[in-house]
């Protein structure tokens, strides 16, 4: 086991006790974290304020070397932190799992570096002129997931960092480790104080601690909500990804032995604990059937075990509190009368292992459907009409993302512009680009990541206006 440290204005800092870190894969302890306490929280939080004041006004130039020097340092650290992410998290080492997501890091900060906000003229008469400046919001909090613990960290403070803002990251309790040590890593970079870390409970006091200006958080509906509710005291400003119940609707004119592989991709990576994953299948009744054996196909091809065999493209899920759940929602659609097609019994021994689950014959109202599982289980749905099912995609809370999948994307167009979401994609699920904003509507969220959209999240306007004498 190896001890972990917040870290600090670029020092390393041991907290209160520490708390033990688990390999989902094994159920044994990978490390320890400390549980900070308030003194530490209010240290970091004064350390951003206080290397905000240079940060700030540092040349966009600097800022962009810092972002590509911090991308040439994770790939320069690219197994070490592959190993610890699987050891924590569960993902597999090859495939889509660690060693994709720090590539993912590294990709995304030098794309960010290239991104600016230059100053807008707003108007340029004989009477008077006008400049529209975008000003960095402050000291950012950023409360990072168990999913994608590297990969959202840097989603969060690549953006920040590149407009002049300075950051506190307090990553999920679950999976802490990677992140202590990319932080600490990160700092080689920056000058001391701009990249702070804490961890443990205490980290959810950031959204109402004076000191921060800005919240950003991706995870569940109802932890954003209280996210929000912290952050209203102060007025601050929120960037919010929350939770996704994404709907895939297969068109008639559909090739199914064309699609079948991004559906299941759309529906699986990450094992399913993606916001943005392909949760509920619609299928027209002319090809149900051949869409549900399909599928079957693919996914009970697809190996499962410990992240660190090489052979396996699926590990366990993060969590005990996941996999009950998930085991619960399984049954809970059995018990209606739904048919599991594969999958869908967890086997015995050790880790967070349930298979790859198919469930057909359900119906909108199982918990199955209604509830995101964010977990290995696709419930497949049958449709006879166009506009029906897009109701029934549209009669959810959430709005994150979807998809239509078609051989007509004219029509795939027509379909996808009536969905009730932030993202939608067509013959594909779930891929993200940094240039290509990215957010939820109804309870998914508020506001977006990801390009000049994404940047302008980390800032304020000021107008300027000047006459002409």
């Amino acid at each position: 086991m190896t001890d972990f440290h917040a870290v600090i204005a670029g020092k390393k800092e041991a907290g209160g006790r520490a708390r033990t870190v688990l390999n989902p894969a094994t159920e044994e302890p990978v490390g320890t974290f400390p549980e900070c306490t308030e003194a530490q929280l209010d240290a970091a939080v004064t350390s951003a304020r206080k290397a905000y004041l240079h940060w700030s006004e540092t040349d966009g130039e600097v800022r962009v070397r810092a972002l590509r020097q911090m991308a040439d340092l994770i790939e320069s650290h690219a197994q070490e932190l592959a190993r610890l992410l699987t050891l924590e998290q569960g993902k597999p080492l090859k495939g889509r799992g660690s060693e994709f997501e720090v590539q993912a890091c590294v990709s995304w900060l030098r794309a960010t570096a290239g991104m600016s906000l230059p100053v807008k003229i707003l108007e340029a008469s004989e009477q008077s002129q006008a400049f529209l400046y975008r000003k960095p919001v402050g000291v950012v909090a950023s409360i990072t997931p168990w999913n994608w613990p590297l990969l959202i960290a840097i989603w969060h403070l690549a953006p920040a960092l590149r407009v002049g803002c300075t950051v506190v990251v307090k990553p999920a309790s679950n999976t802490p480790l990677s992140t202590l040590r990319m932080v600490e890593i990160l700092n080689q970079a920056l000058p001391a104080g701009v990249l702070n870390v804490v961890s443990g409970n205490i980290g959810y006091q950031l959204p109402e601690h004076p000191g921060i200006d800005k919240v950003v958080f991706t995870g569940s509906t109802p932890v954003g909500r209280t996210v929000m509710r912290g952050a209203a005291g102060g007025l601050k400003r929120l960037t919010l990804e929350l939770g996704g119940n994404d709907a895939g609707i297969i068109l008639p004119d559909a090739n199914v032995p064309e699609v079948i592989e991004g559906i299941f991709w759309g529906a699986f990576i990450n094992g399913g604990q993606t916001c943005g994953a392909l949760k509920r299948l619609y299928v027209h009744e002319s090809q149900y059937e051949e869409v549900c054996r399909s599928l079957t196909q693919v996914t009970t091809s697809m190996p499962m075990g410990n992240g660190l065999d090489e052979d396996n493209l699926f590990g366990p899920i993060q969590n005990q509190g996941q996999f009950n759940y998930i085991c619960e929602l399984v049954e809970d659609a059995r018990q209606g009368g739904a048919s599991v097609l594969c999958g869908g019994v967890a086997p015995q021994g050790k880790g967070y292992f349930y298979p790859l689950t198919l469930v057909a014959d359900v119906t909108d109202e199982m918990r199955l459907v209604k509830e995101e599982q964010f977990g290995p289980v696709l419930p497949i749905l049958r449709y006879t009409d166009i506009d029906d099912v897009i109701c029934r995609a549209n009669d959810s809370e959430m709005g994150l993302g979807g998809s239509v999948w078609s051989s007509s994307i004219e029509q795939a167009k027509s379909v996808a512009s009536r969905l009730e979401c932030g993202t939608v994609w067509i013959n594909g699920h779930g891929a993200v680009s940094p240039h290509v904003p990215f957010g939820g509507v109804k309870s998914s969220g508020i506001g977006v990541e990801f390009g000049i959209e994404g940047l302008e999240e980390y800032t304020v306007i000021q107008s300027m206006h000047i006459p002409d004498h």
